[in-house]
């Protein structure tokens, strides 16, 4: 395997990854049958305009799919880490926040938000590497302190 050839598995692991979290959030299988692009096609967002106003709300939808996109990345830490890990996510609706994700009592990721309303990425390619750079991160904390995420009790 090349060294450029580990980067490309690794964004398409992670979209895979988003693509099943997206798909279990629909119990009667309607998601099954579209194709994965077009379910990613609400991440990728055009640029806001020059002199363009952020949103002031956050509807649910978006809050969805910052969950979904977070989802996925611990779906990546567990898949590189064999840990079991949550993600909570808590934004307001004028767009500030903060995600969490975790494993037993350790926090591998923490990330505070501004401006969700226009959470999503420019394209496919910045969707994944940006999930590819947060599973990274987490596992660099995960293979720091493997005794804290396995303790429980």
């Amino acid at each position: 395997m090349t060294a450029q050839a580990a980067p490309v598995r690794v964004r398409e692991l992670f979209l895979h990854d988003l693509t099943r979290v997206l798909r279990a959030g629909d119990p009667y299988g309607r998601l099954d049958a579209i194709e994965p692009e077009r379910l990613l096609r609400p991440f990728v967002l055009a640029p806001a305009a020059p002199g363009e106003e952020a949103a002031c709300t956050v509807d649910a939808l978006t809050v969805e799919r910052l969950r979904c996109f977070h989802q996925a990345v611990a779906a990546g830490v567990e898949r590189a880490g064999h840990v079991l890990t949550a993600v909570a996510v808590d934004v307001d609706a004028e767009g500030f926040g903060r995600v969490l994700v975790t494993a037993g009592r350790l926090v591998l990721l923490a990330e505070s938000l501004r401006d969700a309303g226009r959470f999503g990425f420019p394209s496919l390619t910045a969707l994944a590497a940006a999930g590819d750079r947060l599973v990274a991160r987490a596992v660099a904390v995960l293979d720091r302190f493997p005794e804290v995420a396995g303790a429980d009790d």
